[in-house]
């Protein structure tokens, strides 16, 4: 059952489409049509919340950052929204639960198959170990590729810190993998205002953060002739297309809509809540003049985690209404911070996360001393049952960075039979 959030943005959405279509003065079986739709998602939201749908009362779902989303995890559900993941979980969040959740399809066998025929070659780690693991129309990408028509990536950075830590280097280590087999321009978005909205920063911290965090994009290899780093704060002042496209979204999605999906207050300032608006204009080709002239039918791939998929369900929502493709999405997992699965590596906690900028001094002791190992309630079972590498944090990360798949499953036997790594090997 889709959560209240979801179907609430789902009735605001609707409600607009049945005031749209009386005002065209449309046949009245177009309209009737319209009206039963939205009488059958109004039931759904009764059934999920036991309670009538009010207009202009958000859905009983956690706010970014609310304090109910510990309440959440507490009675044992995953609770993740795009500032806040957090599960009671010791093996992280329940992704296949997540996706029926978010409505996204599972990337399985079939899909990576195809990925590999496509390409002509072994796809990557993040697909084969499931860390990429949810998709929005990857069928239709593969579609546009396997008939020679253009697709573009575009993916993303919050700069909150001056240096980027592993669990960011997730999403651009894949992008750059895609840039390279599929040969495709790539734009990616530095949200500085976003930060300078949310965070306690100057609008020079938070450009400056874009301009640091932007050298370790760069550092990931890009093909310098196909893609466009852009900070927020610099670009949307000096191209009035990506502005023309963010006012035309910011006119197709309601306050109501942005409330449901986001979670925001009618305390919160008129800057988040015009923000999602900004996110999404990069899904669109003619944002980008200087790269697609002015083509707007280039469908746009997204490689983001997953957390970040409510602003593209609502650019999704959005992009037919405004005369544009819909963008496709490939999610991965959350990176796990050093004391565990259950939260993702955070730059706010510099004990839950190793910072590309950290010495290899300092990320020894980060691992020896926060790492969480083993997976058994005391060293006695440790030893006699052995490590657990379903929780084990070091072993985590192998998954995600260790290329050789013989390698890692000889690494997780001998972790179940001898116990934890070895904290000088990690």
């Amino acid at each position: 059952m889709a959560s209240a959030m979801e179907l609430t943005s789902e009735i605001v959405a609707q409600e607009e489409l049945v005031k749209a279509l009386r005002a065209r003065k449309v046949s009245k079986e177009e309209i009737d049509s319209a009206t039963q739709k939205l009488s059958l998602l109004k039931t759904s939201y009764k059934a999920a919340t036991g309670e009538d749908y009010k207009a202009d009362c958000s859905p009983e779902n956690p706010a970014p950052g609310d304090e109910r989303g510990l309440d959440a995890t507490e009675a044992g559900e995953d609770f993740v929204d795009p500032w806040m993941v957090q599960t009671s979980s010791a093996k992280g969040v329940d992704y296949d639960k997540l996706i029926v959740r978010f409505g996204s399809s599972k990337i399985d066998q079939e899909l990576i198959n195809r990925i590999e025929r496509a390409i002509g070659q072994k796809p990557h780690r993040f697909l084969r170990r499931g860390i990429f693991f949810s998709h929005r129309d990857m069928n239709q990408v593969l579609d546009a590729y396997e008939n020679k028509k253009p697709f573009y990536l575009y993916t993303g950075r919050g700069p909150s810190s001056e240096a980027m830590h592993l669990g960011h280097l997730i999403p651009f280590i894949f992008t750059k993998w895609l840039q390279d087999v599929f040969n495709v321009p790539l734009v990616i978005q530095m949200t500085d205002d976003e930060k300078y909205l949310w965070k306690d920063l100057t609008l020079d911290q938070a450009y400056g953060y874009a301009v640091e965090n932007a050298k370790d994009i760069i550092a990931c290899g890009f093909d310098i002739k196909k893609t466009f780093i852009f900070s927020d704060l610099e670009y949307m002042g000096s191209s009035s297309d990506f502005y023309r496209n963010v006012v035309k979204i910011q006119k197709h999605v309601t306050f109501n809509q942005v409330k449901g999906i986001f979670g925001f207050t009618d305390s919160d300032s008129i800057g988040k809540i015009s923000f999602p608006a900004i996110q999404a204009a990069p899904s669109f080709s003619n944002s980008f003049p200087q790269i697609f002239r002015d083509r707007a039918d280039i469908q746009c791939l997204i490689p983001c985690a997953i957390d970040q998929d409510p602003y593209f369900r609502m650019t999704r929502d959005v992009a037919p209404r405004i005369g544009y493709p819909k963008p496709a999405l490939l999610h991965s997992t959350f990176f796990p911070a050093l004391q565990g699965a259950q939260t993702k590596m955070s730059a706010s906690d510099p004990n839950s996360s190793i910072f590309l900028t950290d010495s290899a001094k300092q990320i020894k002791n980060k691992v020896n001393k926060h790492a969480f190992s083993g997976g058994r309630d005391t060293v006695e079972e440790h030893r006699q049952f052995g490590g657990n590498c379903d929780v084990d944090v070091s072993f985590m990360y192998l998954t995600f960075f260790l290329e050789d798949d013989d390698r890692l499953e000889q690494i997780r036997k001998v972790s179940h039979f001898l116990g934890p790594l070895p904290r000088s090997s990690s």
